[in-house]
């Protein structure tokens, strides 16, 4: 395998890793088609650079399992659109007008970008419009998939999954940004029921959010 192949497979678990929240060696060798040393020797080296990290989970008599997950250093490499200056322009905002003020501030700004959204993702059906705003938003760096959730007797639910955060920097400093992004994804899609699953800010690996047609 040559150089380009082992930095590329190496990204691949750091993607997998991202999209899943964690996994073991041999899930990881599985699902990319690798021997099981072969991966093991990846993840050495991602764990050496400080990316990924593991925990022990005991599953039966014999030794435990590592199962890895995303380092904090292995998360800040996907692309983040709003760093320090954000938060210490809000910071300073806060200090200047007060939290109800940039409270009604940030939910303007949100009711704006929901109207910008609704623009771009046109007039189609709801999953056209859901796939046209995935797409939007894995330009903005979300890493954002739709999976459809089908049940008898009832209408296509849709689950947008939002595997990076673009604003996690702000999001921790300011998490009242992630409830006005509720409120735009259901300005965004009137016709719809917009349901938070999934919250990164609480220790999950994605943002996930449940839409269903009203």
């Amino acid at each position: 395998m040559t150089t380009t192949q082992h930095a590329s497979t190496k990204q691949d678990i750091l993607d997998y890793l991202l999209k899943q929240g964690e996994g073991t060696a041999q899930e990881l060798a599985d699902t990319f088609e690798i021997s099981p040393q072969a991966t093991r020797r990846h993840l050495k080296d991602l764990e050496d650079m400080g990316l990924i990290e593991f925990k022990s989970v005991q599953t039966g008599m014999g030794r435990p399992n590592h199962v890895y997950q995303l380092s904090r250093l292995g998360r800040d490499r996907y692309p983040h659109r709003y760093g320090e200056f954000t938060i210490s322009f809000l910071d300073t905002l806060m200090e200047t007008v007060g939290e109800e003020q940039v409270t009604e501030i940030l939910q303007k700004q949100w009711q704006r970008k929901a109207l910008e959204y609704r623009q771009k993702i046109g007039q189609g059906t709801i999953k056209e419009r859901i796939n046209n705003l995935v797409n939007i938003r894995q330009v903005e760096g979300y890493m954002a998939e739709l999976h459809i959730v089908k049940r008898s007797q009832e209408p296509e639910q849709f689950v947008l999954a939002e595997h990076n955060c673009a604003i996690s920097d702000v999001a921790v400093s300011f998490p009242n940004i992630c409830g006005h992004e509720l409120e735009m994804f259901s300005a965004i899609l009137p016709d719809c029921i917009v349901e938070r699953t999934h919250w990164i800010n609480n220790g999950e690996h994605s943002c996930g959010y449940l839409i269903k047609s009203k």
